[in-house]
């Protein structure tokens, strides 16, 4: 069965979809990356969809479900690399991408990474240690 790669770099996570994502590629992705998220007690997921030419509403879904998931899982996740007819499919279809931030490359895409993440943990630190109760 065909995967895709997830390459693990510290706390995050990398993906680069290289290839035209059928279904049960799609469903596979999902799957291995937020068992890789808990696996590696991941804080963030950086997914590459440069490649990617064409989307379907699935698809779509899919990556919008691998940003809530993640975030469930306490990672935040960040896609880079969005061509403009994706965007624009994207936005005809009505998919938001809820829980998904975007960048334009892999470099601003890990440096959103890391801003969310300190953000996330500042507050998590002032959350428990500023406790009104």
């Amino acid at each position: 069965m065909e995967r895709i790669p997830i390459l693990k770099m510290g706390d995050f996570l990398l993906v680069t979809i290289q290839v035209d994502l059928y279904d049960q590629l799609a469903e596979n992705l999902e799957s291995d990356l937020v068992n890789a998220v808990k696996k590696n007690n991941s804080k963030g997921v950086l997914i590459d969809i440069s490649s990617v030419s064409i989307i379907d509403s699935f698809m779509g879904r899919i990556l919008g479900n691998i940003g809530i998931m993640s975030r469930i899982m306490g990672a935040q996740s960040v896609i880079v690399g969005m061509q403009p007819a994706v965007a624009m499919t994207l936005v005809e279809l009505g998919l938001t991408l809820t829980g998904v931030s975007t960048a334009l490359n892999v470099e601003k895409g890990m440096e959103l990474l890391r801003s969310k993440i300190l953000l996330s943990e500042g507050q998590s630190y002032y959350d428990e240690n500023n406790n009104t109760e």
